[in-house]
């Protein structure tokens, strides 16, 4: 009987890839990590520049706050902050009109990631009238890299780590529950977050060991381009984590069986919810996504 659940434990452990795998790729895992990489590069970065330059403690943040999360220190720190340092004058030579589209623009990448978590609960678009789930998100976004940043003038060691996970961990906790409009119950996105928090930990110390070096090596043989590259390959990967550890969280709920019984629980209320928001914000909309094994969950 002992052989047998053993034999058991490898062939349950080979499902569970293989299922990830299929998903992985019914969402677009690659393209989406891409597309958030593009994004956040292009409509984000500005924004962030800019919102960094107008910080009065810490002038070139943005630098500051991808050299964290990259972990990066040394020649390599300084080469990204270099190319990534904002102009001193960057703030007063940017208008209101400049500063409304660059959050408009912003309010793409939120739009983004908005839209992969619904792919992975399985949900239907959000109506356009939430938008300001998007702006709010994007607002929480900056003041959760800047209190990231900040706690390295704080704590050091094994007490800023503990304190950075914390923060992570409430965030991508948070953010999905906001953005899908409170159609997935808090306790269903607590796997997702947690993965996603041990997946970006994984990437740091992957950057420390391939980033570091690749920084100064492509600052060398191709200026401040070959550091954008990395930047980017970086973000490609993040990308990858934060739609990938959402996906993961889903797979345990549903392999665990908290999707089914948190459709049962919510199948008497799903109407007072529905004609509060005025939108079907159930998750099924006749195609099935309710009552099935891993369809939208409220």
């Amino acid at each position: 009987m002992t052989g047998r659940v053993s034999s058991d434990r490898p062939t349950a452990h080979l499902s569970w890839i293989v299922e990830l795998y299929l998903r992985g790729k019914e969402l677009e895992l690659m393209h989406r990590a891409l597309g958030f990489a593009t994004l956040a590069l292009v409509t984000l970065a500005p924004l962030l520049i800019v919102v960094a330059a107008a910080d009065p403690l810490h002038h070139g943040g943005f630098a500051l706050w991808l050299v964290d999360g990259m972990d990066l220190s040394g020649r390599s720190s300084h080469v990204l902050s270099e190319v990534f340092s904002p102009p001193r004058k960057v703030v007063g030579t940017t208008s209101v009109w400049g500063g409304v589209l660059l959050a408009f623009f912003g309010l793409s990448f939120a739009s983004s990631v908005q839209n992969g978590y619904e792919r992975v609960w399985r949900l239907p678009a959000g109506p356009w009238h939430r938008v300001w789930r998007q702006a709010v998100w994007l607002l929480a976004l900056m003041t959760y890299l800047y209190v990231q940043v900040q706690t390295r003038t704080v704590l050091a060691g094994s007490y800023r780590l503990v304190l950075s996970l914390g923060i992570g961990v409430v965030f991508f906790w948070w953010g999905p529950h906001f953005l899908l409009g409170h159609q997935v119950r808090r306790r269903l996105l607590l796997p997702g977050a947690i993965a996603t928090m041990l997946g970006l930990v994984g990437l740091r110390a992957f950057s420390y060991l391939v980033f570091t070096p690749l920084i100064v090596t492509n600052a060398v043989s191709y200026g401040a381009v070959g550091t954008v590259l990395v930047v980017e390959s970086w973000l490609v990967g993040a990308g990858f984590v934060v739609h990938g550890g959402a996906l993961l969280g889903h797979l345990f709920c549903d392999r665990m069986g908290h999707l089914l019984e948190h459709e049962e629980n919510d199948e008497g209320d799903a109407y007072d919810h529905d004609a509060h928001d005025g939108h079907d914000d159930h998750g099924g909309t006749g195609d099935g996504g309710h009552g099935t094994p891993g369809g939208g969950a409220r």
